[in-house]
């Protein structure tokens, strides 16, 4: 059964950190959600005045955030001393896990910096695990080459396609996720299995491309919401299509959230924030 496009989130124009302009798809409200995915944002501008101020020190607890850099180049500094530098084609997948107080800076003051910040949730189980991360350089981040001229980076998952699979560096995840960046030239075709039950949503940057059967058209800027099913369809439109596809087991559980804090209870949430003022979120 092929998925199909049943819900639109076209991104919003908003700011976050310290003034930086972003679009947000998934996150905008709590009902603009999918379990477990809370938040998708991309950020895309050539001028310095939009990312310019970057997003200086701040906390999280409870979920895992994914840094998916295009172009430019971003400092990540945590608590814990570590510092990555993420350039061009590098992902960062940081667990934030009990907590972690970082920092991500603009290290150029001019060109472009284009990129997208996904939030993904953790299981209760998994909540308070110690805080950890992984930078992953653009070299160690596969492309599946596809007979139709199109091409596949596999971040997380597996792609399959004309007798070729390819495995991402992020593996063995409880929430199962898969994050590819498929780039199609115009009225190419990409199909592949996409397993009954998990969660999956698209969200294109370049282009425009249809979904399913009969096709519905998601064009750029917006996140598509697909149904469940056992396999995905897309078709470029006339100027090709560049476009991300999430997908990810639900957790099921609830969600109380506070800024950067994402919990199950409110009492957890009040737990985050007074230890956050004590000093303890991240010990």
């Amino acid at each position: 059964m092929q998925r199909q496009l049943q819900q639109l989130i076209p991104a919003l124009a908003t700011s976050d950190g310290a003034g930086v302009r972003i679009k947000r798809s998934l996150g905008q409200s709590q009902q603009a959600r999918l379990d477990p995915f809370l938040m998708l944002d991309e950020f895309n501008s050539e001028s310095k005045d939009d990312y310019i101020g970057g997003f200086p020190s701040h906390p999280h607890r409870g979920f895992e955030t994914v840094t998916y850099m295009l172009e430019g180049h971003m400092l990540h500094e945590d608590h814990m001393g570590n510092r990555g530098d993420l350039k061009s084609g590098d992902v960062q997948w940081m667990t934030a896990g009990r907590g972690i107080i970082h920092s991500e800076m603009p290290q150029q003051e001019e060109g472009r910096m284009h990129g997208f910040q996904m939030w993904l949730n953790l299981p209760a189980a998994e909540k308070m695990k110690p805080a950890a991360y992984r930078d992953i350089p653009a070299s160690d981040i596969p492309t599946l080459a596809l007979a139709n001229g199109g091409k596949v980076k596999v971040i997380a998952g597996s792609v399959t396609a004309d007798g070729q699979t390819v495995e991402g560096p992020i593996q063995g995840l409880s929430t199962e996720p898969r994050y590819w960046d498929v780039q199609l030239p115009a009225g190419a075709t990409f199909e592949q299995a996409l397993p009954k039950g998990l969660n999956a949503f698209l969200y294109v940057f370049e282009g425009d491309l249809t979904i399913g059967e009969p096709p519905r058209q998601l064009k750029n800027g917006a996140a598509g919401v697909l149904s469940d099913g056992e396999s995905l369809t897309i078709t470029a439109g006339d100027s090709g299509a560049r476009a991300l596809v999430l997908a990810g087991k639900p957790i099921q559980e609830p969600i109380a959230q506070y800024g950067p804090f994402v919990m199950n209870t409110p009492e957890e949430i009040e737990e985050a924030i007074n230890d956050y003022r004590a000093g303890r979120l991240a010990g």
